[in-house]
């Protein structure tokens, strides 16, 4: 096992929850502002209806507008794949569209087929997609800025550098965890905790929402479940920066 890569019951414990709750939770820790770490509203789902996807990040960044110098989008597909060994599994694609705007998709049939085969969780661009039915029956998680019909003259200049996507600085081997609600990092130092408080903080939600939801809902019965659930998220905190 890679020196940041979790175990696969910390993995599989991120997966069972959306990415707004792990948000949350991180939350919690201060590690970072409460700003930071997660894409902005430009990077959507491209299949909304899928599970969340948790790996860790391989870069790459993207060009369409002219022709490359040599080569193309195929031909460095060797150099993507071989960096899926030299960071946790699975792995998962975040490409920067260079182009601004973008002139052509960064992601189709051909290249998702190619990562999932190779073991990649989904893939994440600043650019667009295409083959959008064809992605969606291979059931591979993507993240766009978009689709377009064509992809110009594809070509990927750089492999495992620091790329930016939806205002994030992404580096390779960064933890990710994405769904329809967006996507964002996880840092790996508290990657564990962080998987293992989710199920406590959705607890602490339902007394605001088992109240509501419950009938005929009174003023005075919101306020004592949103101190309920105060209570339970400052306990929360307490412990969590306690270890």
């Amino acid at each position: 096992m890679k020196a940041e890569e979790l175990s696969q019951d910390v993995l599989d414990l991120l997966r069972k929850y959306d990415t707004p709750t792990v948000c949350n939770v991180i939350e919690l820790f201060d590690f970072r502002p409460h700003s930071a770490g997660y894409m902005d509203s430009r990077i959507k789902a491209c299949f909304p209806e899928m599970p969340p996807v948790v790996g860790y990040a391989v870069t790459a960044t993207f060009r369409s507008a002219a022709p490359a110098r040599g080569g193309n989008v195929y031909a460095v597909l060797d150099d993507v794949i071989d960096a899926f060994g030299q960071v946790g599994n699975p792995p998962i694609v975040v490409i920067q569209d260079l182009d601004d705007p973008p002139a052509a998709a960064t992601f189709g049939e051909v290249m998702c087929s190619t990562y999932k085969g190779f073991g990649a969780a989904g893939i994440i661009t600043s650019g667009g997609a295409r083959d959008l039915e064809q992605i969606r029956a291979l059931q591979f998680p993507a993240f766009s800025n978009g689709s377009i019909c064509a992809h110009g003259y594809c070509h990927i200049p750089n492999v495992q550098v620091p790329v930016r996507v939806g205002g994030v600085a992404i580096y390779t081997g960064i933890l990710l965890h994405a769904d329809c609600n967006g996507v964002t990092t996880i840092p790996v130092e508290i990657a564990s905790e962080v998987a293992h408080a989710c199920a406590e903080f959705a607890a602490a939600e339902q007394f605001i929402i088992g109240y509501v939801k419950g009938g005929n809902p009174a003023r005075q019965g919101l306020t004592e479940a949103q101190k309920e659930f105060s209570s339970a998220i400052v306990n929360l905190r307490r412990r969590l920066n306690k270890k």
